[in-house]
């Protein structure tokens, strides 16, 4: 089976204190320590389990600069087979529609029988899995936490839904899925594997290599904001056993509890 993995290159939270730039918009990039997409981790672990069962092999794609080579790379030493780069000019500044474009334009020059993508990525937005399956015409599943090949043209998927519960549904190959954290446990990348990988060449291919034209951006961020506490909110403060003698004081004078 041949898998592709779309991987993003995104600011590492627990590395981070994350604040607004200047203009409000958007959170200030600079001395940001980045990292390969949470979610994205465990797509990549998928496909590697995937293709350790029934065979195939393993692609991870990322758009952006040539900084996105090491997360590549780093997918590379849990076990992919290779990693593309998707730069150009055009690529900067992509909304979720553009990505998916820019995805799609190199799927069409390629062959994929799966194609994952991490649930959403740093910005929550959970769109691009959805429009690269639309723009390919091809079935799309999301939040999936289980799957098992049932043959060449069919899988059996898991998909979390509202409440906790389980979906247990059947959908044909080639799909798009994108996957939700917990399905695995990725793997630990060690030194020696990153070694290995470090000096495989990884292609760059650009606007035309691919074939895409240019896109409008139809999603624009134009202010970035904390919200403000709501009347009434309570920040409690102190040990975890203080905080909890304080909650239980709380709910008892607000008659929640007894």
């Amino acid at each position: 089976m041949n898998i592709l993995v779309c991987v993003k290159r995104v600011p590492d939270s627990s590395e981070n204190e994350i604040r607004l730039n200047r203009a409000g918009n958007d959170i200030d990039t600079d001395d940001l320590v980045y990292a390969v997409n949470e979610w994205d981790n465990y797509a990549v672990e998928e496909a590697i389990q995937i293709v350790d069962k029934v065979g195939g092999s393993v692609t991870v794609v990322s758009v952006g600069t040539e900084e996105n080579e090491e997360i590549l790379r780093r997918e590379m030493a849990m076990g992919a087979e290779s990693g593309v780069l998707l730069s150009d000019p055009l690529f900067e500044d992509a909304d979720g529609r553009k990505l998916a474009a820019i995805l799609s334009a190199y799927i069409d020059k390629n062959k994929f029988d799966l194609v994952l993508c991490g649930a959403q990525a740093d910005e929550g937005g959970a769109q691009v899995g959805g429009m690269l399956a639309a723009m390919q015409d091809k079935p799309f599943a999301s939040l999936v936490n289980m799957i098992e090949v049932l043959d060449e043209k069919k899988l059996k998927i898991g998909r979390e839904i509202e409440g906790g519960s389980q979906e247990i549904s059947e959908i044909e190959l080639p799909c798009v899925l994108s996957i939700q954290t917990g399905i695995n446990e990725p793997r630990y990348v060690s030194i020696r594997g990153i070694r290995k990988v470090a000096s495989v060449e990884i292609p760059t291919l650009g606007a035309s290599d691919i074939g895409f034209t240019d896109t409008p951006l139809r999603l624009q961020k134009l202010e970035y904001f904390q919200p403000e506490l709501g009347a009434g909110a309570e920040m409690l403060e102190g040990s975890d056993e203080e905080m909890a003698d304080k909650l239980v004081a709380l709910l008892q004078a607000k008659g929640g509890i007894k």
